[in-house]
C-alpha cells in the first residue's frame, strides 16, 4: 500500500506540498525527516502520514523548545 503525506497550514486549511508517494512507512518518515524544515518555512504547520486513505498519525512541524 502506498504511503504519502498530507499538509496543513497554521489555520487547519490544506496546504500545498510535494505529492510524493512511498513504498513503506519508513521511507515516508525518512523523507519527512529531510524535508520538514523546508515545508515549515513554506507555511506547512502540520502533516499527516497516510496509507491509502487511512491516517496513521498527525505531526506538528513546529520546532520544540529546547
Amino acid at each position: 500500500m502506498p504511503w504519502s503525506w498530507r499538509y496543513e497550514g497554521a489555520n487547519g486549511e490544506s496546504a500545498e506540498g510535494p505529492a510524493e508517494t512511498f513504498g513503506s512507512q519508513a521511507d515516508a518518515e525518512s523523507w519527512i525527516g529531510q524535508q520538514w524544515r523546508e515545508l515549515a518555512s513554506s507555511g506547512v504547520a502540520l502533516v499527516e502520514l497516510v496509507e491509502d486513505d487511512r491516517v496513521e498519525y498527525r505531526m506538528s512541524l513546529a520546532p520544540t523548545a529546547g
